[in-house]
């Protein structure tokens, strides 16, 4: 497996092992999944949601890769990049840099 040095050179790949659009559809909606969960733990003060979280981001992205994009996650061989790659794709989404 690849070595990277900074996340700069993570992402290319990153974007990469995300060609296929539905896999990145899959990711983008989970991110929003994420996000409400999130809010729905602080406003219910409740850690049931944030076990609801991991489990819809890593869901939604997990059937992206196994079932379309037919590959294994970064998230086994670089969880943290993995991880930032997630979001900064979920921002360049929504700027209309990556398509959806």
């Amino acid at each position: 497996m690849s070595r990277f040095s900074s996340f700069g050179e993570f992402y290319p790949y990153y974007l990469q092992e995300h060609r296929n659009t539905i896999c990145r559809r899959l990711h983008f909606i989970g991110s929003w999944g994420v996000l409400g969960c999130l809010a729905m733990a602080l406003w219910q003060g409740s850690g049931g949601w944030v076990l609801a979280a991991l489990l819809c981001g890593y869901g939604f992205a997990w059937v992206g890769h196994f079932f379309f994009e037919k590959n294994r996650p970064a998230t086994f061989s670089h969880p943290f990049y993995s991880f930032v790659g997630d979001w900064v794709m979920f921002l360049d989404i929504l700027r209309g840099r990556v398509a959806i």
